[in-house]
């Protein structure tokens, strides 16, 4: 099997984690990109001494940092030449926190889970372009199911500015919509990526157990909850199995802009006004997506919101200027 370079994001715990020691196990240079270098290195130092692979990088990363991510592409450029996977897999999701903004004023779980990942992605595509087999993984979440109810939408009033009556702000809401914003943004950069080969995949994700350190974060509300989902979630190995066999195997090269389930199949969008019995069906069970992710006139939204908030394309007729 050809040795890819793999850059995960959010990778010194849960699934990232679990991703990293696959990748390192099966031979591969992996760059774990994380917020925290000294919560991270006892990670890498012992998935290097597990794997036996000394080819696993640290690199410090916030993804709701503009700054930060612009700072890790320019070091990786000139680190590491080369990159076959880049797997988003880092997300912002504090239950109970009050709104927060970004340093760059964007709220922060929209600057972390959809405009983080399109700027990283754009800034590092001219390198994955010169792979043979370049590919690019979304990790998504079956929240988005919430989408099927087709009076749901996205909000994009209160990216940067605080909603008036504090209890309107919800994470759970805005986590909620931006996996649906980043899964348009998957089938979107699907189309804009193609003729430089570059494969855009998205995973929804059910959930994953948590360790103790991790249920400790939660504040103590809600971790009761979370316990009683651990009792349901698979361990992160499960998923992390699934980012490898989407980013690694020739089943898939050919294949872009696919959403898949847990079960590697690619998911259809679902169908509209077919019925209560077929509504069920489709809520509870795990072929469909919400045809809202189809929606072109929100897609498009969304992909100008991402180049207004990064500036990207103002940065890049600048240097075309000069």
């Amino acid at each position: 099997m050809k040795q890819r370079t793999v850059i995960i994001t959010g990778s010194n715990s849960g699934i990232g984690k679990a991703a990293t020691q696959k990748f390192a196990g099966e031979g591969h240079t992996v760059i774990m990109a994380c917020r925290s270098l000294e919560k991270s290195r006892p990670v890498r130092d012992q998935i290097a001494k597990e794997s036996g692979n000394n080819r696993v990088y640290l690199e410090e990363l916030d993804m709701g940092s503009f700054e930060s991510i612009r700072t890790f592409c320019s070091n990786f450029h000139e680190k590491y030449k080369d990159l076959d996977v880049l797997i988003h897999n880092a997300a912002y999701f504090n239950h109970g926190a009050p709104y927060k903004q970004s340093p760059d004023g964007i709220e922060i779980t929209f600057a972390t889970n959809v405009a983080g990942p399109f700027l990283m992605t754009m800034l590092l595509r001219d390198l994955l372009a010169q792979s043979d087999d370049a590919r690019i993984l979304h990790a998504g979440s079956n929240i988005i199911k919430h989408f099927l109810n087709p009076k749901k939408e996205i909000d994009f009033d209160h990216l940067q500015k605080e909603p008036a009556d504090p209890r309107s702000h919800s994470v759970y809401i805005n986590y909620r919509n931006s996996k649906m914003a980043l899964l348009m943004l998957t089938f979107r950069l699907a189309k804009e990526l193609a003729d430089s080969g570059i494969k855009t995949y998205s995973i929804q994700i059910n959930g994953a157990t948590m360790s103790k350190d991790a249920l400790m974060k939660v504040k103590p509300h809600w971790r009761l909850i979370a316990r009683i989902q651990n009792l349901f979630f698979r361990p992160p190995e499960f998923t992390a199995d699934l980012y490898y066999k989407i980013c690694t195997s020739d089943r898939y090269n050919k294949t872009t802009g696919a959403h898949f389930n847990h079960k590697l199949e690619i998911m259809k969008p679902a169908r509209v006004g077919a019925g209560i019995i077929t509504d069920i069906k489709q809520g509870f069970g795990a072929d469909v997506y919400p045809a809202y992710a189809l929606n072109e006139i929100v897609s498009e939204k969304v992909w100008n919101t991402c180049n207004e908030l990064t500036l990207f394309h103002k940065q890049q007729e600048k240097r075309s200027v000069f």
